[in-house]
């Protein structure tokens, strides 16, 4: 069984568990609620992280953040990597939106062999970044920069970095491959999950912007943001 099953299935337990000790009907947690769980924590990891200590700086100054829990690359001579995640976008009165979801999805070619998994949030720094991501035209690299977010300094501290990209990663990795680079990379939406967890009229710039759709299920995630 893999880790990502695993981790599933702790969630899942543990979502349950209040429900059978009061005796209640069972009932199972959806794909699409997994992931906003599963983002959660991959939030609060990252974020209390000593290797991300400026992550919260960047964290506070994006115009949205993208959560992946679990990106998997894998490579033998034919490579790729992929993985389901969420985009939350930041209101100056609002606050943070509600999360909408996507894929990251990459094929490439090159003599590589090896596997890696890793717990990622992507901090958007431009509005041309977020606009591509809305319009579905979001891919790394070219006129679209992606640069890797500093490591090791001091939790919690406010950058005065000059941002020169549009998306900064944080990355936690595990397994053979020494680094990870998203240039490439596409992100797209995921209409089946927004569809499924907002209802059949739910799209990106409808969660994120116009804010039409909200789901209670969202609260504990938006509460690790809040303070951001």
């Amino acid at each position: 069984m893999s880790f990502r099953m695993n981790r599933r299935a702790l969630i899942a337990s543990l979502a349950l568990a209040p429900v059978m000790a009061t005796a209640g009907p069972a009932f199972a947690l959806t794909d699409q609620q997994e992931l906003i769980d599963e983002a959660r924590i991959t939030f609060d990891k990252l974020i209390t992280s000593l290797e991300f200590g400026e992550l919260p700086g960047y964290v506070k100054k994006a115009k949205a953040i993208m959560i992946f829990p679990d990106i998997f690359k894998a490579g033998f001579v034919i490579g790729g990597q992929g993985g389901s995640g969420i985009l939350l976008v930041r209101d100056a009165a609002k606050g943070w939106s509600q999360p909408a979801f996507y894929t990251l999805a990459e094929g490439s070619l090159g003599l590589q062999i090896g596997g890696q998994s890793s717990s990622t949030i992507f901090t958007i720094m431009s509005q041309k970044a977020l606009d591509a991501i809305l319009d579905n035209q979001m891919k790394f690299g070219g006129d679209m920069s992606v640069a890797a977010g500093p490591h090791g300094k001091g939790i919690g501290s406010d950058t005065t970095t000059n941002f020169s990209s549009d998306v900064y990663t944080f990355a936690k990795t595990a397994g053979a491959f020494a680094g990870i680079s998203f240039n490439g990379a596409g992100i797209l939406k995921n209409d089946d999950d927004n569809h499924a967890y907002y209802g059949p009229n739910a799209t990106p710039y409808g969660i994120v912007i116009e804010r039409k759709f909200q789901n209670p299920n969202t609260q504990s995630l938006l509460n690790s943001l809040a303070p951001y």
